[in-house]
């Protein structure tokens, strides 16, 4: 009896071990979408908000400079940087054989939140039939946009996203952004479920990476539409499936990759920024203010309370039937979190700090959860008020 309530006890955790890496094992590839021929390729205008991107802008641009797509432009919009990327790009434009235009972005309106409002801008720019939002941060295989064209063709699509590979390099990139890609990927593991939704909450899209053709964005108000949006990726989405157009989300780990952060510090400022508000927007009405605190609640009883259990035994009696269990749940974390950081392409040996990284995370969901109306980004401050965004520098 003693063993059966034992497994009893243990089941989340053999399950997590056995249903969620079998659920990620089914995914849904970009590349196995066959590009169009060139002539009926049509033009893409490329757009690159960036501010303050001088590590990450040359990088960028190599590698869409490079596609083999037959027909497009790249458009950066320089969103007011410090940095020297705007001198970076005005280089590059005049040696991009005319195919590369720097747009100076215009100050910051009142009620605009900053990359909505730079994407706004190059879209005034753009001349193409469809119309691509990529990060700075990206570096694209040379088939890449061709795939994503044939996705949107063969799909009869109004939008593609993708989910590329996300590299992570110093400690606290591989502690803490596996255990929220791991959170994105439980949510949203059902890419063919979310490609065909029709409910907006269900929705999902990665500003890294959003290609849509020029009439659905008109319909649906562009960015405008979208202006005090702080998790405007995901609203993106939301507002095409309001408006009854098609989205299409697919894995591009083998022909994309970016690195979103490269410290603690850029790491806290960013999901600070969103995780609260993302995971609001992705659950019911009556369901998202306590969204947050379940997954803290998640974080603290799944992946936390085990391991802290068993270090607690050898230092205080707690009982032969607690040990075994916490023995046996954080035997079964680490089997988790070892096929997950395979999956994300993660040095193993991070698996043994996964209680670090979601103690880690916990904190940055409560953290977002508490900022309120208050957000930070790229050096502005905004606030989120009944009549709309406001910011200082």
């Amino acid at each position: 009896m003693a063993v059966w309530l034992l497994a009893l006890q243990c089941l989340p955790w053999l399950l997590l071990v056995v249903v969620v890496p079998l659920l990620l094992v089914r995914r849904l590839r970009l590349s196995s979408f066959a590009p169009l021929p060139a002539g009926k390729a049509p033009f893409v205008s490329v757009i690159v908000p960036a501010r303050n991107e001088a590590d990450n802008i040359s990088a960028c641009l190599a590698t869409l400079f490079a596609s083999s797509y037959p027909a497009f432009e790249i458009i950066v919009v320089d969103d007011g940087s410090t940095d020297g990327t705007h001198e970076i790009v005005r280089i590059l434009e005049q040696h991009g054989g005319g195919k590369l235009t720097l747009v100076t972005g215009a100050p910051l309106p009142e009620g605009w939140m900053g990359k909505p409002w730079a994407c706004w801008q190059g879209y005034e720019r753009a001349k193409g039939e469809l119309l691509l939002f990529t990060d700075a941060d990206t570096r694209h295989d040379d088939m890449l946009l061709g795939h994503a064209v044939g996705a949107l063709h063969a799909r009869k699509s109004d939008l593609v996203s993708i989910l590329p590979r996300q590299l992570m390099v110093t400690f606290w990139e591989n502690m803490i952004q596996p255990q929220i890609f791991t959170l994105l990927s439980m949510r949203y593991h059902d890419l063919e479920r979310i490609n065909r939704t029709r409910k907006p909450r269900h929705g999902i899209a990665n500003g890294q990476f959003i290609l849509v053709t020029r009439e659905a964005y008109d319909a649906i108000g562009g960015h405008q539409s979208l202006k005090h949006e702080v998790v405007e990726d995901q609203r993106f989405a939301q507002r095409m499936i309001e408006e009854g157009r098609r989205i299409f989300v697919a894995y591009a780990d083998d022909v994309m990759e970016t690195r979103m952060y490269r410290s603690l510090s850029g790491i806290v400022e960013g999901w600070s920024k969103n995780i609260a508000i993302g995971s609001r927007n992705a659950a019911p009405a009556w369901l998202g203010p306590a969204v947050p605190w379940l997954i803290v609640a998640f974080l603290a009883l799944i992946w936390v309370a085990p391991p802290a259990t068993l270090i607690t035994s050898f230092f205080y009696p707690i009982g032969a039937a607690a040990r075994a269990w916490s023995i046996v749940a954080t035997s079964f974390s680490l089997i988790f979190w070892l096929l997950m950081l395979a999956w994300m392409r993660v040095p193993l040996p991070y698996a043994a700090g996964y209680p670090l990284g979601a103690i880690m995370t916990a904190w940055l969901v409560a953290r977002s959860a508490l900022k309120g109306s208050s957000v930070e980004w790229r050096g502005r401050r905004y606030e989120m008020t009944t009549s709309g965004t406001s910011h200082s520098p």
